[in-house]
């Protein structure tokens, strides 16, 4: 499988913050931003934000004399604790973090031998997850998550999953044309959400942005009921706004 070559801005943000980590691993007292700029080569003005957001994802603290240090995230995923475990620990948390700000159910889903999958995801009673009408698999080409790995394989790829999940038409939304789909994936600019109308299933919207890594396909999702759709950009935005905390808990 051979992937689109442009790289989404959530991945090139985790780049730096894997390198920010690493400097702040080497110090085993604690480095104080300035240091870390000058050794990451990374601009202040980027920085802060980076610490932010490691410091909000408990991946680093700052002690009392403004350094910063290694946090218990961190700690957690260098302990004795089965390393896979305590990954998925840490992205439950984060994804259970993510549906209380967007308020709405969270997925994370990978493109897996040629199959899409929801690998994790978090719901509440209050924001319950999309009723699995059809299976995920066989509606790549309705699903905001479907879509939004679709997005990422190259045509021959494409051609190969919808050869072996034909298209249908699951709601009156749903596009049912292989020419139409593949111009609408061609025109989804990389940082924007890709979003589901009820083309999957009436009464659900959902939205979709890429958490791509090296040769691994994959996406952040949410979905919610039609009557909270005035919500459905906003919580996108959000959605694509956080999905450097989840892709770093993918990384590491």
């Amino acid at each position: 499988m051979a992937l689109k070559p442009e790289p989404t801005a959530p991945f090139h943000s985790v780049q730096y913050a894997l390198r920010v980590l690493e400097t702040i691993s080497r110090h085993a007292g604690g480095v104080t931003d300035v240091q870390i700029a000058r050794e990451t080569g990374l601009p202040a003005v980027h920085l802060a934000p980076m610490l932010l957001m490691l410091r909000r994802e408990g991946y680093v603290l700052q002690v009392s004399d403004g350094a910063y240090a290694i946090g218990d995230s961190m700690v957690l995923l260098g302990s004795g604790m089965d390393r896979q475990q305590a990954l998925q620990l840490k992205l439950q948390e984060t994804l259970d973090q993510l549906r209380d700000t967007v308020g709405a159910a969270v997925y994370i889903s990978r493109y897996v031998d040629g199959e899409v999958k929801i690998t994790q995801f978090a719901d509440s009673p209050r924001t319950p997850k999309v009723h699995e009408w059809v299976d995920f698999r066989s509606a790549a080409h309705a699903s905001a998550v479907g879509k939004c790995l679709l997005t990422q394989l190259d045509l021959n790829s494409r051609r190969d999953h919808l050869s072996r999940h034909k298209i249908a038409r699951l709601t009156s939304r749903t596009i049912t044309n292989e020419r139409v789909l593949f111009s609408k994936l061609d025109a989804q600019p990389a940082t924007v959400p890709t979003l589901d109308l009820q083309e999957y299933a009436v009464g659900t919207v959902c939205a979709a942005v890429p958490i791509t890594a090296g040769s691994a396909v994959g996406c952040l999702a949410l979905s919610m009921p039609v009557e909270h759709a005035h919500r459905l950009r906003a919580a996108a935005d959000t959605l694509n706004r956080r999905a450097a905390p989840v892709l770093l808990s993918l990384a590491i």
